[in-house]
């Protein structure tokens, strides 16, 4: 198995250039295209098994949401100076714009 080091000289990467393409990242539009997902994260504590079934059954305490998928890439380099453009398919679901 390659380790990052071995990764990034195949890429032809090093230090000066990881750092060169960051530091143009606020004046770089960048395309994604991908799926546009809503992650949905949900805590809470077993309350009891279903009589129905042998499932647990789940009190939930928090629910949170985040970006997923190419909507998160997008995230991600709008948080590192990136100007990103997202294209992709949405859902129909009760989270869907």
């Amino acid at each position: 198995m390659q380790n990052d080091v071995q990764v990034f000289r195949l890429a032809g990467l090093n230090k000066s250039r990881v750092e060169k393409i960051f530091s143009n990242f606020s004046k770089s539009r960048i395309l994604i295209v991908g799926d546009i997902m809503l992650d949905r994260y949900l805590w809470g504590s077993v309350s009891r098994i279903s009589p129905e079934a042998p499932v647990p059954v789940v009190e939930i305490s928090k629910e949170e949401h985040l970006l997923g998928g190419a909507a998160n890439v997008a995230n991600n380099i709008s948080a590192l100076g990136g100007k990103p453009m997202l294209v992709g398919v949405v859902g129909d679901d009760d989270f869907a714009v």
